[in-house]
């Protein structure tokens, strides 16, 4: 198998707290608007977190019909509607063969709305009560098969499933696929639905969620008053395809995913190494296979959850990875914006890569008002910038150590 194939990004979707399609999402998180608001998926009233960034606006019958809506969960239906917005800007749908055309979708936990529901009836009614269709509802592998029956992806169609990294190592794992001959063109990304019950009372339980009320004071990235990440959900997609398919057929090229760093902490559960050892090494790979120098200018979109130990020891990673240049480039947390959308997050934070090579803007962390000296990076307070980017590289690190690092250029 060749391993000099060049992978391009070619379509792209999103169903995100910022917007419902990727020129809303990009046009919100370009202006610093706040996608985090009370919870209204469920009654708070006896919780202490009380803010999420959830998705607004939503109908599952713009992308599914009636039957289908009824017998699919809530991450499955964000991560159809980004995947069909994807499939249909790029162009690819009857342009590859089928048994070249992949799937590779990541989700951290899959459909824990439809866990929830079946269980309570379950416990309230008996068994004879839960859904037949309780299973491949919840599964998470079941939005990779699902867009892969609607595309007649006939190639390779699976989850990758590595909590908050799960979209950054599905794209990764999609550009590999790609570059070593599986497949010419994969459906990747991520999608998330875990603004729930359950999720939320674990998640506060172990003290890693803001229990702030005030939205302007809940994610805060890089913040000395940082106290936890606010939850987020949906969905973006992206059509990878190798460059000459890409550009034999005149299809639109965003960029290109020029690296990638997948590595283990093999530390702790939640805690990321105290010295960054893994989070370090993936950023130190994708920047290697991207052929980076001094002389680029780089856009570091942090994995930056505003949990006090992460952006901490991200920082780093990234002084490790970049040595001193890290202090020349721009480094921000869209999730001050979005939430921490979970396995979703890679996917919007690829998004906000890719968007910012071609537009020459960084997108800011809002809500930055007192940078912590352990996070002194230029870490674009409050505003977006001007600057012609020639690296865009996304952190995603996920509990269970796992951390992935893309990397993007121009074509």
């Amino acid at each position: 198998m060749s391993e000099n194939r060049r992978v391009v990004v070619t379509g792209m979707g999103a169903i995100t707290p910022v917007g419902n399609s990727v020129n809303e999402a990009w046009e919100s998180l370009k202006a610093g608007k706040n996608g985090i608001a009370p919870i209204t998926l469920f009654d708070i009233t006896s919780y202490k977190a009380k803010l999420g960034a959830e998705v607004k606006n939503f109908d599952p019958a713009d992308y599914l019909e009636r039957n289908d809506i009824l017998r699919t969960d809530r991450y499955a239906q964000f991560a159809v509607a980004a995947a069909q917005q994807a499939v249909d800007e790029s162009g690819i749908e009857g342009n590859v063969v089928p048994e070249r055309f992949a799937v590779l979708f990541g989700t951290g936990i899959g459909g824990i709305g439809t866990f929830e529901n079946e269980h309570t009836k379950l416990m309230e009614k008996g068994p004879r009560r839960v859904s037949p269709l309780f299973v491949p509802m919840m599964i998470a592998n079941m939005a990779a098969g699902m867009i892969a029956i609607r595309h007649d992806c006939r190639g390779t169609a699976m989850p990758a499933v590595t909590a908050c990294a799960s979209g950054s190592n599905a794209i990764g794992e999609a550009m590999r696929m790609i570059r070593h001959g599986y497949a010419d063109a994969v459906i990747t990304g991520g999608a998330e639905a875990a603004v729930s019950p359950s999720a939320v009372a674990g998640f506060v339980n172990m003290q890693a969620l803001s229990v702030s009320v005030n939205p302007d004071e809940a994610s805060l990235p890089f913040d000395k008053r940082r106290g936890g990440f606010v939850i987020g959900e949906g969905a973006v997609a992206l059509v990878l395809e190798e460059y000459e398919h890409a550009k034999n057929r005149g299809a639109k090229i965003y960029g290109e995913v020029c690296g990638y760093g997948s590595t283990c902490d093999a530390h702790h559960i939640t805690a990321p190494h105290p010295e960054a050892r893994g989070g370090a090494q993936a950023m130190v790979d994708a920047v290697g296979e991207a052929g980076y120098t001094e002389k680029d200018t780089v856009y570091v979109n942090a994995h930056g959850t505003g949990t006090p130990m992460n952006d901490a020891i991200e920082t780093v990673a990234i002084k490790k990875a970049l040595g001193d240049a890290a202090y020349k480039a721009y480094v921000s947390s869209t999730k001050s914006m979005t939430g921490h959308m979970l396995g979703a997050a890679g996917a919007i934070e690829a998004m906000a890569c890719l968007l910012a090579l071609n537009e020459g803007i960084i997108p800011p962390t809002i809500n930055l008002n007192e940078q912590d000296e352990a996070c002194d990076l230029n870490c674009v307070p409050q505003k977006a910038v001007k600057a012609d980017i020639t690296l865009a590289l996304s952190n995603s690190l996920g509990f269970g150590g796992h951390n992935a690092c893309l990397a993007f250029r121009k074509v």
